[in-house]
């Protein structure tokens, strides 16, 4: 019982898709301090009637809560920092995150008029200590900005937790994929990588949004009628590209949405939206001609009350379409919302018919 351990304790997030929550703790068993990385949520579907958000467990940890260092957080993504307004005050640890992070935490700390979290910014390279913990924060690329991995390095070895990450060799906005300080850990030895990434395991290598831009370039500009494009709002590499898609084909772009709107408004705030860019409010879009609008829509996983869906139902106040107006899903399938997402397509192609 005297002995130290390092200790991996995953309370949400491993073997499942969503609600993200890793312990990581060091020192006897009776006598540990410990890290949390991410605090993350899974949404409901068909399967779990009458309930919208489903968040991780976090007893073992409240029982442990004098212990707790701090929180990690390694992107903005909902299955990693969605329960952290709901949790952190419970927590009652100081919470890390990149400005972009930090943003989309604060706002949802905001919405809930929680105050009294201590949420720290840092850089995307920070490095600084928690107890034991000498962390490192490693850049990534992945369909979000300023993806990070977190470096722990104990006096029983050195972990590197990759968090989320997509590897994309031409990325449109933020850094590139710091290859160098993987390399070099590699080098120096790691005791464990814990690999945490949707489609880890699929062959192939992962496309990049460069070519995506040019694909969404070609496919817009042949469009004749309104074009309603859908893709997930925290991909702002995504964003940016559809709206420069639009430009070259001259047409203007609405945002539909509320988490659009939030994530744009953070990536501007925070100096990652590109300054030319600009929208028209939906009030004015409809007065437009149908070839010189373009709205970029929130919904492309099948969420019922997303924008893409209340349009698809004629329910959405500010945009019907009809025949030859055109949808395109920029965005891939997440597992376990397959059934929604082609209920979804199903009800549009009837309408646009």
């Amino acid at each position: 019982m005297s002995k130290k351990e390092l200790v991996f304790l995953p309370l949400g997030g491993s073997g499942e898709i969503g609600m993200n929550m890793n312990l990581y703790g060091f020192g006897t068993p009776n006598n540990r301090q410990w890290l949390m990385i991410d605090c993350g949520v899974m949404f409901g579907n068909l399967t779990t009637p009458g309930i919208d958000l489903i968040c991780p467990d976090p007893s073992y940890i409240l029982e442990e809560r004098d212990a707790l260092l701090g929180l990690l957080l390694t992107h903005g993504h909902e299955d990693h920092i969605g329960a952290v307004a709901h949790l952190a005050p419970l927590l009652g640890c100081p919470v890390y995150a990149t400005p972009f992070t930090a943003n989309l935490v604060q706002r949802k700390l905001s919405e809930r008029e929680i105050k009294g979290v201590d949420l720290n910014i840092i850089e995307m390279d920070a490095r600084f200590s928690l107890g034991p913990f000498d962390i490192e924060y490693v850049t990534l690329t992945h369909s979000i900005p300023e993806p990070s991995g977190v470096v722990l390095r104990t006096p029983l070895g050195t972990i590197f937790h990759t968090g989320d990450w997509k590897i994309d060799k031409a990325p449109t906005l933020g850094p590139d994929l710091d290859s160098a300080a993987i390399e070099k850990l590699g080098d120096d030895g790691l005791l464990a990588m814990v690999c945490d990434s949707t489609n880890v395991l699929s062959k192939g290598t992962s496309g990049s949004e460069t070519d995506v831009r040019k694909s969404l370039t070609k496919l817009i500009a042949a469009q004749k009628g309104r074009v309603a494009v859908t893709t997930f709002a925290s991909n702002v590499s995504r964003v940016v590209s559809i709206c420069e898609a639009a430009a070259a084909a001259d047409r203007s772009v609405c945002l539909l949405g509320r988490s659009m709107l939030r994530i744009v408004d953070a990536a501007r705030e925070v100096g990652l939206l590109p300054e030319h860019l600009s929208f028209v409010e939906p009030k004015d879009a409809g007065h437009l001609p149908r070839r010189h609008i373009l709205y970029l829509c929130t919904g492309s996983q099948g969420e019922s009350r997303a924008a893409l869906a209340r349009i698809a139902r004629n329910e959405h106040r500010d945009l019907t379409l009809s025949e030859d107006d055109t949808v395109i899903f920029s965005s891939k399938i997440i597992p376990g919302n397959d059934r929604e997402i082609y209920d979804l397509q199903n009800l549009l192609v009837d309408l646009l018919r």
